[in-house]
């Protein structure tokens, strides 16, 4: 299958090579010169030292997305959610008839947003279907400029699209490379299953001063996670079930999603991660600055309390953490994060409406 990967982080060399190493012919992106310099001079990515292994061909890299996107049935963003706004206004013009665009993961309301945008500079957005994955398949790190290490890949993973209706074909192309991808009915199960702003932005607020002290050498999950940050996590995990119940939107807790994607079973958040191996080897972030702050808050924890608004259920953990987080970045992540009119949701319409939410579904 003719794939095209669009980012060249820790996730994307990762996709790009392991999906070229299951026989695809697979294009990769960056707008970075820096990060495309040696894929390009080496002609491909090496995946060393984790669960896959091997020097992946790349058909084409290049800083012109256009071309990466030309013919490909399956377009994967693996970038970090800050990028999708200005990813969907660059790739907008030139996506074609039917291709599928994946946003690997959307965080909360990434789909939504990339359609809307989509929506408003191609004449071809019927055809031409966005969805998002729940989460990231892999749990990997880029080692070098074109090496990356797998050291861990998920056993399930959620997906939907817009429109809804195309779920069938997505699934269908998906799955022949990956068939750990298991469909959803709507976008809004998706975006509010989303466990990185579980995982991410609390562990780095509450272990500041570890991080800086050490330039993050230490193990993330398995020493960052104590059963009393555990306690914190969980309460966050209820306040983000709490709010797609009030969307009438199905979910599961983080326990629940690690069996569910990892095979792991225990009592609380962190019993489970403890049993993780797949969390191994892991390393803290190197300094505060990282994106499990400023792309999880802006782009998860925001966009989930803005739903939480909409539909008047309170999320007092979540607002914590965000303050927090503008305190340590000098942000204003409320303002400059996701918001309901992102994502083309009006709430007037949403109130005076019962059967809104479908609007954003299909």
């Amino acid at each position: 299958m003719k794939v095209a990967v669009i980012g060249a982080g820790n996730g994307g060399i990762s996709m790009a090579a392991h999906m070229a190493l299951k026989g695809n012919e697979v294009s990769i992106y960056s707008k970075f010169n820096n990060e495309m310099k040696e894929i390009i001079d080496k002609g491909g990515i090496y995946l060393k030292n984790g669960c896959v292994e091997g020097f992946a061909k790349m058909k084409l890299a290049s800083t012109e997305i256009s071309k990466v996107i030309k013919d490909a049935e399956l377009i994967m963003v693996v970038a970090p959610a800050f990028a999708h706004k200005d990813i969907a206004n660059e790739i907008a013009p030139h996506l074609e008839d039917s291709q599928i665009v994946i946003l690997n993961p959307g965080r909360t309301g990434g789909a939504l947003q990339f359609r809307k945008i989509v929506k408003e500079k191609n004449k071809n957005l019927e055809s031409i279907v966005i969805g998002e994955a729940q989460t990231l398949i892999y749990a990997s790190r880029k080692v070098g400029p074109a090496e990356a290490t797998i050291f861990g890949i998920k056993e399930k993973v959620s997906f939907a699209v817009l429109p809804s209706s195309a779920i069938d074909v997505a699934k269908e192309k998906i799955q022949k490379i990956f068939p750990q991808f298991t469909p959803l009915e709507n976008i809004l199960e998706t975006s509010l299953l989303n466990i990185g702003a579980i995982f991410h932005p609390a562990p780095c607020i509450f272990n500041a001063a570890r991080i800086e002290s050490t330039k993050g050498n230490f193990e993330y999950y398995h020493e960052g996670i104590t059963p009393t940050l555990g306690k914190i996590l969980e309460k966050i995990d209820e306040e983000r079930m709490n709010v797609a119940k009030g969307l009438g939107v199905k979910n599961k807790s983080t326990i629940e999603w690690l069996k569910d994607a990892y095979g792991v079973e225990g009592n609380s958040i962190y019993e489970c991660i403890q049993k993780n191996k797949s969390y191994s080897g892991i390393k803290a972030p190197s300094n505060i600055n990282t994106r499990y702050i400023s792309e999880d808050v802006p782009m998860s924890l925001v966009p989930i309390a803005e739903f939480g608004q909409l539909v008047d259920v309170e999320t007092p953990t979540i607002d914590m953490i965000i303050n927090l987080a503008n305190i340590i970045h000098d942000k204003d992540y409320r303002e400059n994060g996701r918001k309901l009119e992102d994502m083309g949701i009006l709430k007037e319409e949403f109130i005076n409406d019962e059967a809104a939410a479908s609007k954003f579904v299909f």
